[in-house]
């Protein structure tokens, strides 16, 4: 599926691109608060004396907002631009998880109502950008490396993030690593807001409809595929600790998890360094393909050793198929709706992850450590079952193809809501 050439330029091409950096140092920033939340949480609760049951509850009612909030924020980002959403959201998300390590956990009722109002505002940044990435970049080959680059960032972010969160709660404590995590959220987030591109950005004029991005079959093919993606990925993570408990060795778990980051990293950049030809749906099933392949080793359970080994090869081909589902995403979010679009398919996959690692559990009690893997491969199977049985809708995308895709999307401040020349090359 790849070129014989190599992508031109590589990530520093992207990086190199006016404002590019800026705007996605400014998103991971802005995400951490969300990225770090339930590992935060979980240490606030303990540290204030509560259970690990209070710990899920709220970090389950944050999850829960968090998912109803995304598609939302993401609709008014298409009808009002991203600074008057993005900038409020992310003060008032910050200030929920203030009121809560203010106020901590006596008081139930608060507790929970303050986590609802931080999940509820999380801003769409992760949508936002991608919404960006055409207008910055402009050519279609360097929004795809953009893609694939956001993949990679996101990977070390879930693994810089828990590092940066345990050094505060040594410094200071868990409290005041909440309010420092969700200050860098604020600022992230403000990072982005000021910025040229991200003021100068409207989304295109839409179709007023109540269904919004979902009316788009293909993109509800891909969000059915991606709830089971997120329900493998959530499964590991719960059979990876039921596997270090097995061992005897609670830190087998830390490596687990870091050796299927690390794959999804090396998977990532050996992604975004090649030029892909045919069409990113066709590209995307064989992705998923391989990727449930890859997930299907992790039943063996062998010594710690070559289950790590496992774990890289696991997490390989996550960051390739989530830079190719951004791409169809774009391809089949209709006029005007793209941010949302892309927050449905990052609430979609978070659902499945909770899920994931809720099925998981019964499953590793039932029937042991091999189960909750078997969970994971399930999932990734019947991804590619529905990207399979659902070939016709998304075969017919949308969106155009040509590198003036985002202009369908999104237009500059005061330009006219067309470009000349347009055309639908699918």
């Amino acid at each position: 599926m790849a070129t014989e050439a190599p992508a031109r330029g590589g990530y520093l091409d992207i990086l190199r691109a006016p404002h590019a950096a800026r705007l996605l140092a400014g998103t991971l920033v802005g995400r951490l608060p969300n990225g770090v939340g339930p590992i935060a949480l979980t240490l606030f609760v303990r540290d204030q004396g509560g259970s690990y049951t209070l710990a899920g509850g709220l970090i389950a009612a944050y999850g829960v907002a968090t998912a109803i909030g995304q598609p939302l924020l993401g609709r008014a980002v298409d009808l009002k631009g991203q600074p008057r959403v993005q900038l409020p959201a992310a003060v008032l998300s910050a200030f929920g998880m203030a009121l809560l390590a203010l106020t901590g956990i006596g008081h139930l009722a608060l507790a929970y109502a303050a986590v609802l109002v931080a999940g509820l505002f999380t801003p769409p940044l992760e949508g936002g950008l991608r919404a960006l990435w055409p207008s910055v970049l402009g050519r279609e080959d360097r929004v795809h490396r953009a893609y694939a680059l956001d993949a990679v960032a996101q990977e070390v972010m879930f693994t810089v993030g828990p590092l940066l969160l345990t050094l505060l709660v040594s410094l200071w404590s868990p409290a005041a690593a909440l309010l420092v995590i969700n200050l860098l959220g604020v600022l992230g987030a403000l990072a982005v807001v000021l910025s040229e591109p991200s003021r100068a950005w409207r989304s295109a004029p839409r179709e007023a409809h109540w269904l919004g991005a979902l009316r788009s079959p293909g993109l509800l093919a891909l969000l059915g595929s991606f709830f089971f993606v997120g329900l493998a990925l959530g499964s590991i993570t719960v059979a990876a600790v039921a596997y270090a408990d097995d061992r005897g060795d609670p830190s087998v778990y830390g490596w687990l998890m870091a050796a299927l980051g690390l794959g999804a990293l090396l998977g990532g950049v050996a992604y975004g360094t090649r030029q892909w030809s045919g069409t990113p749906e066709r590209r995307l099933r064989v992705l998923v393909l391989l990727l449930a392949v890859c997930y299907l080793p992790l039943v063996l359970t062998p010594g710690p050793v070559a289950m790590t080994g496992l774990a890289v090869l696991s997490g390989v081909f996550l960051a390739p198929v989530l830079a190719c589902a951004f791409i169809v995403v774009d391809r089949h979010a209709p006029r005007g709706t793209v941010t949302e679009a892309f927050s449905w398919l990052v609430t979609t996959f978070g659902v499945g992850s909770a899920l994931g690692s809720a099925a998981a559990g019964p499953a590793v009690e039932l029937a042991g450590t091999v189960a909750g893997f078997a969970v994971a491969g399930a999932g990734g199977l019947i991804a590619l079952v529905v990207l399979l049985a659902t070939g016709r809708v998304l075969d017919a995308p949308a969106a155009p193809t040509n590198p003036e895709a985002g202009a369908r999307h999104a237009v500059p401040a005061g330009a006219p809501d067309s470009v000349p020349g347009e055309k639908n090359t699918r």
